[in-house]
This record gives C-alpha cells, sequence and structure tokens, in this order.
C-alpha cells in the first residue's frame, strides 16, 4: 500500500512538473529568439563587420606605407674591378731606390681589383607616400564607405523579412489553435447529439436514419478535429525552425491560450509610396549601389590620369658600395619622386565604357523598384481594407451562427426540428466561425504587410 501511494505521489510529481514546465512564448520572444539564432542574419552581421574593415583598409591608402627588406645572395664567382685584359703583361716601372718590383705584377693588379661576393648582404627600409593618384584612393574609400551602409541595409532588409516570417508562422499557430478549439467544441456538440438521437431511437421518436446522419457527421468531425492537432503540431514544429530552437510539438504560443482571438484596435494609416520609398530598405540598398557603381566609374577612369609618389628610404649592403667594397656594412639614405603616365587609353576607354553601362543599369533597377514598390503599396492598401471588410460580415455571420445553432439545438432537444436540420446548423456554425478566425489572422497579416511595405517598423 506505501508502495503503491509512493509511485502515485511520483506520478503526480512528474506530471505537475510537466505542466508547470510548460512555457508559453509570447510574438515579441519568438522574434528575439529567431534573430538570435538565424544563420542568415548572422552571415549578414558577418558580412557588415567585414565591410567595416574593409573601410579601414581603404582610409590606410591615405597614408604612408612603410616597407623593409632583407636579402643575402651567394655568387659562385667574385667579381673583378678590372679585367685581366685591360693590364698589360709588362710593366716597365721606374727604378726608385731599393723597392723590389714584383715579378708577376699583373696578377697582383688583377687581384687587388677583386671584390668578395660569397656573401652578400642586403638590407633597407623605405616610406613611400602618394601625392596624386588620379581621385582613385578618394573614390576607393567612398566606395566601402558606401558599402559598409549596403551591408547594414540588406542586414535591415534580413531582419525584416525573419520577423515577418515569424509573426506569419506564429499566427498561423493561433489560427490552427482556435480552429482546433472550434472542432472539438463540433465534436462535443455531435456527441451530445449522437446520445440523445440515440435515446430517441430507443424510445420510437426517431429512425435509423437520423442515426446514421449523425454518426456521419460525428465520424466527419473527429477527422476534422484529427486534421487540426495534426496542423497545429506541423505549424508548431515551423515556428520552432524559425525560432531555432529544437523542433517539437510541445511548443505553446501565448495568444492560443486566450479564449478568443483578440484583434488590437491598432490599424496603421494608410501610408503615401513616396514614404515607403523614403523608408524601404531595398530603396536604400539600390541607391547605395548605384552610388558604388559610380565610385567604380570614378576609379576607371583615373587610369587614364598620371600619378605621383614619394619615396624615401635607406640601404645597407655588405660589401660596402661606398668604401670600395669593403667587407662590412654601409649604406646611404634616398630620396625620390615617381611620376607615371599611362598611355593605354584603348583599354582604360573600354574599361570605363563598361564601368557607365553598370552605373546606367543599377539607376534603371532603382527606379523599377520604385515603380513596384508603388503598386505594392497601393496593392496592400486594398487588401487589407477588404480584410477589415471580410471581418465585419464574419463577425456577423458567426453571431447568426450562434443564434441558429441555439434555436436548432432548441428545437432538437423538443423534438420540432429534424436531426438534418440540426445537422445543418452545427455545420453553418463551425463555418462561421472557422471563417471568422480566418478574417481575424487575415487582418493582422494584412497590417503586417502594409507596414512592411511603407517600410515602417514591425517590432
Amino acid at each position: 500500500m506505501a508502495t503503491r501511494i509512493y509511485l502515485i505521489s511520483i506520478v503526480l510529481l512528474f506530471c505537475s512538473a510537466k505542466v508547470a514546465g510548460q512555457q508559453y512564448f509570447t510574438l515579441e520572444e519568438c522574434r528575439q529568439l529567431a534573430i538570435d539564432n538565424n544563420k542568415a542574419l548572422k552571415i549578414a552581421s558577418e558580412e557588415e563587420r567585414i565591410a567595416y574593415y574593409e573601410k579601414k583598409e581603404a582610409l590606410m591608402n591615405f597614408f604612408p606605407k612603410v616597407a623593409a627588406t632583407g636579402s643575402y645572395l651567394h655568387f659562385g664567382r667574385d667579381l673583378h674591378l678590372i679585367g685581366r685584359s685591360s693590364i698589360p703583361a709588362n710593366i716597365t716601372l721606374p727604378v726608385i731606390g731599393n723597392i723590389t718590383i714584383p715579378e708577376n705584377i699583373q696578377n697582383d693588379i688583377y687581384r687587388a681589383g677583386r671584390i668578395d661576393m660569397s656573401d652578400f648582404w642586403i638590407g633597407g627600409i623605405s616610406l613611400t607616400q602618394p601625392i596624386f593618384a588620379g581621385g582613385k584612393i578618394i573614390a576607393y574609400h567612398d566606395l566601402r564607405s558606401y558599402a559598409e551602409e549596403l551591408a547594414k541595409s540588406q542586414r535591415d532588409t534580413k531582419l525584416t523579412d525573419i520577423i515577418v516570417e515569424v509573426d506569419e508562422a506564429y499566427w498561423q499557430v493561433v489560427s490552427l489553435a482556435n480552429k482546433e478549439k472550434l472542432a472539438e467544441s463540433y465534436v462535443q456538440s455531435l456527441q451530445k447529439m449522437d446520445n440523445d438521437i440515440q435515446a430517441m431511437l430507443d424510445e420510437g421518436v426517431a429512425t435509423k436514419a437520423d442515426r446514421l446522419s449523425v454518426s456521419v457527421k460525428l465520424n466527419e468531425a473527429e477527422m476534422t478535429l484529427t486534421k487540426a492537432r495534426n496542423g497545429v503540431s506541423l505549424s508548431k514544429m515551423l515556428l520552432c525552425q524559425l525560432c531555432g530552437i529544437e523542433i517539437t510539438d510541445a511548443i505553446n504560443v501565448a495568444d492560443e491560450k486566450l479564449p478568443e482571438l483578440v484583434l488590437d484596435e491598432e490599424t496603421p494609416t494608410n501610408g503615401s509610396a513616396e514614404e515607403a520609398i523614403a523608408n524601404r530598405q531595398e530603396i536604400k540598398s539600390l541607391e547605395l549601389a548605384t552610388k558604388i557603381y559610380k565610385k567604380q566609374e570614378n576609379i576607371t577612369f583615373s587610369e587614364f590620369l598620371p600619378t605621383a609618389g614619394l619615396s624615401v628610404g635607406y640601404m645597407t649592403t655588405k660589401p660596402n658600395l661606398n668604401d670600395g667594397f669593403e667587407n662590412e656594412f654601409g649604406g646611404m639614405w634616398n630620396v625620390g619622386v615617381k611620376v607615371t603616365i599611362p598611355l593605354n587609353f584603348i583599354t582604360s576607354s573600354t574599361k570605363l565604357n563598361a564601368a557607365k553601362a553598370r552605373t546606367r543599369i543599377a539607376r534603371y533597377e532603382l527606379e523599377d523598384a520604385k515603380e513596384k514598390i508603388r503598386l505594392q503599396v497601393s496593392q496592400q492598401t486594398y487588401k487589407l481594407a477588404e480584410a477589415n471588410k471580410k471581418l465585419t460580415a464574419a463577425g456577423k455571420n458567426a453571431e447568426s451562427a450562434d443564434e441558429n445553432l441555439y434555436y436548432a439545438n432548441t428545437g432538437f432537444e423538443e423534438g420540432v426540428i429534424s436531426a438534418t436540420d440540426a445537422l445543418l446548423a452545427h455545420t453553418a456554425w463551425l463555418s462561421a466561425h472557422a471563417e471568422k478566425v480566418d478574417a481575424q489572422i487575415d487582418v493582422k497579416l494584412c497590417r503586417i504587410y502594409l507596414n512592411k511595405a511603407l517600410g515602417r517598423s514591425i517590432r
């Protein structure tokens, strides 16, 4: 007995812990989970970071570049400053005192001009400062600045898309959860009706045809309930995938536990196409792309212009070039100016024409996007107005269906309405309330789509 009580306590404790462990995610929490875990958004953030460092790299082109070099060379033969053929074989020198003239003076002179090249060391440090590069450096820096803004704009676009996807999945869960509740109520009503018709059949006031009609409808209702439950499970799995958490159907959302779906009264006002064009990240991205191509055009044009640079350096060698090639280190400073004048105008002209064509393409794409956004804003405005009208009509139909079902159930219980008419009332009730749920969800999504089309913050 004590063992049984202990086991029952363990089971109750486990069940209560499981129920207590259920967490209801709000829409904001689902959005934040998706933002934190979405791989595409993380990639966009890394691309934004890359653009930031590439901009810093472009800034370094304004400053002088310092380089240090060093090398070691080993030559198989030595160098001779005086060629052997340049030295006569017999040299007559005046006799001066008791000086002894070498017998083989030719070889001695030849060896005197020898430079040991077995170990040759070269080292140096240089500083190069561009003076004029045809505007290429400034244009490249501006290009990287626009590229950084473009990466940020593309990340914001991806963020908006993710939020819209999560909202769609979230409200899909809520919609199917409410339809599941409707299906459960429908099944319960038909079960009660099935019991009533069986009692009436036993009393002889109903026919077997009535009993079979109710049974068929009850089976259909149970199948509808099964489909609704499967739909809720699949929609929850999709929401988990978007949120980046373990895919399961055990997740719960806050709005599904409400007895009835509630619509807030906040409806976006009708916006203009100009507002959308000013706010949409896609337009900002295309404008930045146009600026980038224009800067690329400037960079290409710089190939027609001369470039000039200043260099300062110090070089040291061993042997010492400054002191008769002595076997020691010796060096010297150097200052220079380099000017380059390009002469390959044919190739540069081809590149420039191609760059101008890309700039024109970017402008055409920008104008095309503006036209499509104007159309999109008009479409979403009309869809929202239509969704609001459908919601109003669906609400009235649901009220009528409730009243009709009440009178049908009352009449059926009193025996003045047939089972067929009562079943029709139940079916109409389910259809009317399902349409109301669809209309409510449609209004919510249309608001989201209109805000997105206008470039407004969805969060």
